[in-house]
């Protein structure tokens, strides 16, 4: 964004930061986030403290002691934040959209900088990895909340958190721990999710999944191949049974009646239980994308997971997706949510990562997200709260544009998937036709 563009867009930005003022005791120390804002949606190569600074010729020292030492509220701007969401982007098929991402970092004193794997580099490097909550509906996105994940070794070397300004209760959580963390805290400040969707890190582990069931969030959840389960319910029994030649010898309880089929994975499934292997293949259009439609062709039964303990847990849909154009790119997707919840909005929500993806490469390339260089934890979460707040303002900008330029009709993916049925579209190839589980948008991730 150019010099011009600023200046026209800095009465929007006055209006919308005064909706964080009492985040800020002083003025003083409230100038300094317009400045740092400013700084961010401007052309600058680099996006931290000192270049922001020499830019309105002011000590760098300043800035750098506004994001680490100044005495200002980063909760409660995070907490007003998701309240706006919540109030003013509130949607009946919003998504919240759990993902981590990876700032290359060099040295060892960076909060939580070790070697491990990064995901915008596709290897491990020595790196910080934060995790995040993101919200979407229609055009709109942007990320509600992140948090540090810390490493066991940095969480084992209590002097080496101090010296980081990492609060002494602060100790090393799983991702799915903080991702969760997250989900709650967004939900306390009113934010409702009509879905929420993640990877198969998140979705392998059955402890954060049946936290979200408690909680009676449904989800449409990336898992393994090792996952495993039924396609048909197995038969449980509490009662007890005693063997004869072993005295006192009881069967556990609850546990499945003899003669049931061990559980089998998923990719077993797809290859021998007839229920999937005999289902013809579905084709959808997801989305269209830079390099053309994104095609994929799906199968969907109803799925009984194993919970650990060879018992079953409550039904869930399993979604099977194939890559019409790279076919032995397959994914698998366990949905809590209904039964009668049709394919076609199930893998509307399977598919709504990009999403987080983009907010991550706006956030990275335009915004300065992994241009940080501090050494204190506080920084290191103020930097993002800030930069999640600019990103959001852009986001309503882009949005208000949009709809004048366009002229808003009141229909959303979603209304279209639920309310009018299956768009059916030629597929290309002179096949069969394939179903939008999509529409374009005016966001096209980069690389789809």
């Amino acid at each position: 964004m150019d010099a011009a563009q600023i200046r026209s867009l800095r009465p929007r930005l006055k209006s919308f930061l005064k909706k964080f003022d009492d985040c800020f005791l002083r003025s003083d120390t409230r100038a300094h986030l317009r400045t740092y804002m400013c700084g961010q949606l401007s052309d600058l190569p680099r996006k931290n403290c000192e270049p922001i600074a020499d830019a309105v010729q002011m000590p760098p020292r300043t800035l750098q002691q506004f994001l680490n030492l100044l005495d200002w509220n980063h909760g409660l701007m995070r907490a007003k934040l998701q309240k706006l969401v919540a109030r003013e982007h509130a949607s009946s098929h919003s998504v919240g959209i759990i993902d981590e991402t990876g700032c290359p970092k060099k040295g060892e004193k960076t909060p939580g900088v070790r070697l491990q794997w990064c995901g915008v580099l596709g290897k491990k490097e020595n790196c910080v990895v934060t995790v995040h909550l993101a919200y979407a509906v229609n055009d709109f996105h942007c990320l509600l909340d992140s948090e540090l994940f810390l490493p066991e070794s940095w969480s084992n070397d209590r002097p080496r958190c101090q010296a980081a300004h990492i609060p002494d209760d602060m100790t090393h959580r799983t991702k799915p721990q903080i991702a969760l963390e997250l989900y709650d805290r967004a939900r306390s400040n009113g934010v409702v999710f009509q879905w929420l969707t993640f990877d198969e890190l998140y979705g392998h582990n059955r402890e954060f999944l049946a936290a979200l069931r408690q909680r009676q969030q449904k989800y449409v959840a990336e898992v393994p191949v090792t996952f495993t389960g039924w396609v048909q319910s197995p038969r449980v029994t509490h009662r007890t049974y005693r063997k004869c030649l072993h005295y006192g010898s009881v069967r556990k309880t609850p546990r499945c009646v003899q003669g049931t089929p061990l559980p089998q994975s998923v990719r077993e499934h797809l290859r021998s239980s007839p229920e999937l292997r005999d289902q013809p293949w579905q084709k959808f259009r997801i989305k269209d994308g830079e390099k053309g439609p994104q095609v994929w062709e799906a199968k969907h039964v109803w799925f009984f997971p194993q919970d650990g303990h060879e018992l079953p847990l409550e039904p869930a849909h399993l979604i099977v997706a194939r890559n019409v154009f790279e076919p032995e790119q397959i994914k698998f997707f366990i949905a809590h949510a209904p039964r009668e919840t049709p394919l076609t909005v199930l893998l509307w929500v399977a598919f709504a990562r990009w999403r987080v993806e983009r907010c991550f490469e706006d956030q990275k390339t335009e915004l300065g997200f992994d241009h940080f260089e501090g050494r204190s934890y506080v920084g290191l979460m103020r930097h993002q709260i800030i930069t999640a707040l600019t990103h959001l303002f852009l986001s309503r900008v882009h949005q208000q544009w949009r709809e004048k330029k366009s002229g808003a009709d009141g229909l959303s993916v979603a209304d279209s998937l639920v309310g009018l049925g299956s768009n059916l579209v030629s597929s290309g190839s002179g096949g069969p036709a394939a179903s939008h589980a999509d529409s374009p948008d005016h966001y096209q991730h980069p690389r789809s």
